[in-house]
């Protein structure tokens, strides 16, 4: 399947003192009462005593004082009228099915940030995001699981009835929230990919950074799932909210550093459906691919039209994306022996 699946491993960070050490030991303590979270282990209770801002933490308070005050009005005035001209009136549609909205306020950027600090800090294990993203945390494995519930229910959930009412019916019950980092070094971009996802919100925090921009193609198994839509410029504060079936990759970043909170909704009576989108057919794509949406790691036919990224090579041959029957071209005879998958 076509996607991040987040079956990460846990990497350990230099401990740099005592009290790191200690605060591993207590983490690996808690391991003992079982692992939660997509198979993960969570590190929360170890990390509690050295949180920065607690109030990140209290799902009973939310966040509501760092949210948008138009969007929370607006929300609850689709609450209670079912009006929906308030709501989406802040809506900005980047193409069709993807929108974007002002949300937190550099305060919660800020703050979000600083604690992230604090717990690279602290010597505590960092589980990958997901298996494409090497840099960046699994929030809901350091005690932010419960106030993310509280955020998916107040926000993400009213607004993806709203614009995704087929993925969101029945609610959605579960999320595997984390960060993504981009910086010099490290990871520069993502290729392109789906997600793990039935919805997908994507908040930029900052910091400072130039490039980075986010580059949406099609639907997954359409006849336009290889073909270019737009560059979005991510903003400080602003949430990009799309189906996690759409084609989309961040371009390499050219300068600072860019932090991104990334929650993957789940909605377990859509994925049993028979109308889940991983149990669809591939349509035959309308025409060639536009480069600009091309997966090294996924398509079988990377290498003709593009030259493999340095380093990147072994996944040549190995692409699956599209099945022979659904290219435009029906794949050259070289590659219709490759691996198929559906």
């Amino acid at each position: 399947r076509f996607s991040m699946a987040a079956t990460s491993v846990a990497a350990v960070r230099p401990l740099a003192s005592l009290t790191a050490r200690l605060a591993l030991c207590s983490a690996l303590l808690a391991l003992l009462g079982g692992a939660t979270g997509r198979g993960m282990p969570t590190y929360g209770k170890a990390y509690k005593p050295h949180r920065r801002h607690p109030e990140l933490f209290d799902a009973a308070a939310g966040w509501a004082r760092w949210c948008d005050p138009q969007l929370l009005a607006a929300l609850e005035d689709l609450k209670s009228t079912g009006n929906d001209t308030l709501i989406l009136s802040l809506l900005r549609e980047e193409v069709e099915g993807v929108y974007s909205f002002a949300l937190f306020s550099d305060e919660f950027c800020d703050l979000f940030l600083d604690e992230l600090d604090g717990y690279y800090s602290s010597g505590l294990p960092v589980s990958r995001p997901n298996s494409m993203n090497n840099y960046g945390i699994i929030v809901n494995h350091i005690g932010l699981k419960p106030a993310l519930s509280r955020f998916q229910r107040d926000v993400l959930q009213p607004l993806s009835d709203l614009l995704f009412p087929v993925q969101a019916k029945g609610g959605f019950d579960g999320h595997h929230s984390f960060m993504v980092q981009y910086k010099s070094g490290q990871d520069l971009g993502l290729d392109m990919h789906t997600d793990d996802s039935d919805v997908t919100f994507n908040i930029c925090l900052g910091r400072n950074f130039s490039g980075a921009a986010l580059t949406i193609c099609g639907d997954s198994r359409s006849p336009t799932h290889r073909q270019f839509f737009k560059n979005y410029e991510h903003v400080r504060g602003r949430a990009l909210v799309h189906l996690g079936a759409r084609r989309h990759g961040a371009d390499d970043i050219s300068a600072g550093e860019r932090n991104n909170l990334i929650v993957w909704n789940s909605n377990s009576k859509y994925r049993s459906s028979t109308g889940y989108i991983n149990t669809q057919p591939y349509l035959k794509e309308e025409g060639p691919p536009d480069p600009r949406c091309l997966s090294y790691t996924h398509d079988r036919d990377f290498a003709q039209f593009l030259d493999y990224p340095p380093g990147k090579e072994a996944y040549r041959g190995r692409g699956w994306c599209p099945p022979p029957f659904a290219c435009y071209d029906s794949m050259s005879p070289v590659l219709r022996g490759d691996k198929q998958e559906l």
